[in-house]
């Protein structure tokens, strides 16, 4: 066995010398010149022959491109709307997400007061009776009232942010319905600083 180690150490190390061999043209043989890529027959083209003809197109491919041109007003709207909801869709997801948290770690005593705010609408809605418009008023404002009890400040803020929009609200109104009666229900002749009356 040690006999075959010594003969195969010896070949091995061979293999890891690098050699340089150079060859030389033979004296006797006439000089060639290169030929260029081009001149072999392998690469070379025939110029003038090949022309690019588009093949006609097909009753498919006819009614695909007229389908795609009436719908691309469709689709360029439907992209844009897309763009449009699609942060404030996110928004959404985000604030669902930020409830979920919210209600998996809930201050503790939160609960009970969301139960004692949703029975109390709950009693509004009771109160009702028939009436459409008690229906509207009557749960939402038995709710304020409970959820005031247990948050005060909240409210207060609220109710001061909500009175300013209503006095804005009822002023445009105001208005708007004076306008309205300007218009519509003076007649030139009633007005009472009239040039006629003089």
């Amino acid at each position: 066995m040690f006999k075959v180690i010594q003969r195969s150490v010896g070949p091995v190390s061979l293999s890891l010398l690098t050699f340089r061999v150079y060859a030389a043209p033979k004296k006797d043989s006439p000089h060639r010149n290169s030929m260029k890529v081009d001149e072999l027959s392998l690469y070379s083209v025939l110029e003038g022959q090949s022309k690019y003809v588009e093949e006609p197109r097909t009753q498919l491919e006819e009614s695909i491109s007229q389908l795609r041109h009436h719908c691309e007003p469709y689709t360029s709207w439907c992209q844009e709307i897309y763009s449009q909801t699609k942060p404030k869709m996110e928004r959404l997801v985000q604030w669902g997400l930020d409830s979920c948290d919210y209600l998996q770690n809930a201050p503790p005593g939160f609960f009970p007061r969301l139960g004692v705010i949703g029975f109390a609408g709950f009693v509004g809605l009771l109160f009702t009776r028939g009436s459409k418009i008690k229906k509207l008023v009557y749960p939402p404002c038995f709710m304020g009232l409970a959820a005031s009890i247990y948050y005060p400040q909240q409210a207060i803020a609220f109710a001061q942010v909500s009175g300013e929009k209503l006095y804005n609200w009822g002023l445009h109104g105001y208005i708007a319905v004076e306008e309205l009666w300007k218009e519509n229900f003076q007649k030139p002749g009633n007005v009472k600083n009239s040039p006629g009356n003089k």
